[in-house]
């Protein structure tokens, strides 16, 4: 008889196969997993997937408002519309104007701000909870905020702008169509700025402090400093968030519209500013959803540029 020990056999199941006891189901996912998931599933499913595919089937109709309406498929002719159609252009310009002053004005004051609030300060604190105010306030409450600032006879800005001699008479800001949208743009970037500034302050404080102190010792000053040892360690960050920054911002509704619903005439008329109206003031819902599925398109080619800076990323 011998005394070698028999290794007893291993329980693991080979790569590949599932455990002893664990059922699969369609398309080999986990049964009992998926079972625990499906009450999760059903709202999503209903409230995102079903108005998804809706959006997109509608965009291929003539669905107008209205109980006793008819809906026919009609093709790609609300797309041909769309392409000739002059006011889908300038809110796409208008659009794009808005998404890209927006994200970059942001980044650079954020930057500031981080940088400032990563410095030694007495009441550091302090400063950080301000700059995360207007983190903490609504879209719509921060437009009817602006809105009583820009006021032409009652907004503060008026009286510091004459109090200063910058401007002979009150300005009415929002009904102008040369600052209506530089105006919004301002508020866009205050409404902001909390969140970037604080992806940049964490981005900030991951970088070691002793390769600045290396690099002061070697005689490089603030911005030798900034540009060969800050901007390099927060570069993947910077890429990353302008990119989610601007679709966002390409994507904004509630705080143009509660400014100026997209006026004067179509000075801030975003691209979800026009298709609202094409949908609930005109009634014509094929037509609104057909603006909506070509944003989806401009919108995805960001997405995949975000995408692939990840996979960049992760690679690395």
């Amino acid at each position: 008889m011998s005394d070698t020990a028999v290794a007893p056999a291993s329980t693991q199941p080979p790569p590949g196969k599932p455990a002893p006891g664990r059922r699969r189901g369609w398309l080999g996912l986990d049964r009992d997993g998926l079972m625990l998931a499906v009450p999760a599933l059903i709202p999503v499913v209903l409230f995102s997937v079903y108005p998804l595919l809706r959006g997109i089937y509608l965009g291929f109709t003539d669905a107008q408002a209205g109980a006793n309406a008819q809906t026919s498929f009609t093709g790609l002719e609300n797309y041909r519309n769309l392409l000739d159609d002059s006011y889908f252009w300038e809110s796409f310009r208008i659009g794009l104007i808005w998404a890209f002053s927006v994200t970059i004005l942001q980044f650079f004051a954020s930057l500031g701000l981080a940088l400032l609030l990563n410095q030694r300060l007495r009441l550091r604190w302090l400063a950080r909870t301000l700059a995360l105010v207007p983190w903490a306030m609504p879209p719509v409450v921060i437009g009817i905020m602006w809105r009583l600032v820009y006021h032409p006879n009652a907004g503060i800005l008026n009286d510091v702008l004459l109090d200063l001699r910058i401007i002979d008479e009150n300005v009415d800001w929002l009904s102008s169509f040369s600052l209506a949208l530089p105006a919004v743009i301002v508020v866009g970037v205050w409404a902001g700025m909390p969140q970037t500034t604080v992806v940049l302050l964490a981005g900030l404080q991951s970088v070691p402090k002793e390769l600045h102190e290396a690099a002061a010792m070697d005689g490089a000053n603030v911005w030798q400093r900034f540009r060969s040892v800050t901007w390099p360690a927060i570069k993947p960050v910077v890429v990353a968030m302008t990119t989610l920054d601007f679709i966002w911002n390409f994507n904004s509704f509630s705080l143009v519209y509660v400014l100026t619903e997209g006026g004067p005439g179509s000075a801030t008329r975003l691209p979800l500013l026009f298709a609202y109206e094409e949908a609930f003031r005109y009634g014509n819902y094929g037509y609104a959803a057909a603006l909506g599925n070509a944003m989806v398109i401009v919108i995805a080619v960001f997405v995949v540029f975000y995408l692939r800076q990840r996979v960049r990323e992760a690679n690395d």
